[in-house]
């Protein structure tokens, strides 16, 4: 299986690549992909790390297992491919940002633009069996992302994580908060915004604020 990921994060996780762990979740995946549909395509399962280079990372959003459903996952969270129609999570996402930047609601549920402007967006989970939430999850990819955290959280200055949910929460213990900004809110899916832990958060102002501040790019959500 052939998967594209940046030569900067290559060489970054090449130790992580060679565990133990990290063999025996290869060949559960594989294994998974031979015998059963799965998602996303095997080519996208580092997407993220493919279109955000270690080097242009700013900004990591954090969920939890890919889309389970036919031609939605493409390897970033929350995104969907081109002409899928929107889940309801990233449809809230977007009228936030709608209403804490007063932008447009994009045409597209497609977060490469994200991913190309320094946003990690990294699914806690890579992979998932069609229709199936949750079904590759303790096999070893939990182990993975929470070394890919620690790594952004000790090499880089001043990036700012987005965590939306208990899950996120979890995930988000071992960044070093003197050096980073954390921004936790509820997730953005219809039964926690409706309770009204979403929106209002304003992260994506306060993220852009940030950057600014800190002398880098902000990001155009």
């Amino acid at each position: 299986m052939e998967v594209k990921i940046a030569k900067d994060w290559k060489d970054i996780l090449q130790e992580e690549f060679e565990k133990p762990y990290f063999k025996n979740l290869v060949d559960f995946v594989k294994q998974e992909y031979k015998t059963h549909l799965c998602f996303p395509k095997g080519h996208d399962i580092f997407a993220a790390f493919d279109l955000c280079a270690f080097e242009s990372l700013k900004v990591v959003i954090l969920g939890q297992d890919p889309y389970h459903g036919v031609n939605q996952a493409n390897g970033l969270c929350f995104s969907v491919q081109d002409q899928v129609p929107m889940p309801p999570s990233l449809i809230n996402i977007f009228k936030e940002i709608q209403n804490d930047l007063n932008k447009p609601f994009p045409k597209t549920g497609n977060l490469e633009r994200w991913a190309k402007q320094g946003v990690l967006l990294l699914n806690a989970t890579l992979t998932v069996r069609a229709h199936q939430a949750g079904s590759h999850q303790h096999k070893g990819w939990e182990e993975f992302t929470d070394a890919v955290i620690s790594h952004i959280s000790k090499q880089k200055e001043e990036v700012v994580f987005l965590l939306w949910g208990g899950y996120a929460k979890k995930k988000g213990t071992q960044i070093n908060t003197e050096k980073h900004l954390v921004l936790r809110s509820g997730h953005p899916s219809p039964l926690s915004a409706n309770r009204g832990f979403w929106f209002g958060n304003r992260h994506f102002s306060q993220t852009n604020t940030y950057l600014r501040h800190h002398g880098k790019t902000a990001i155009d959500w």
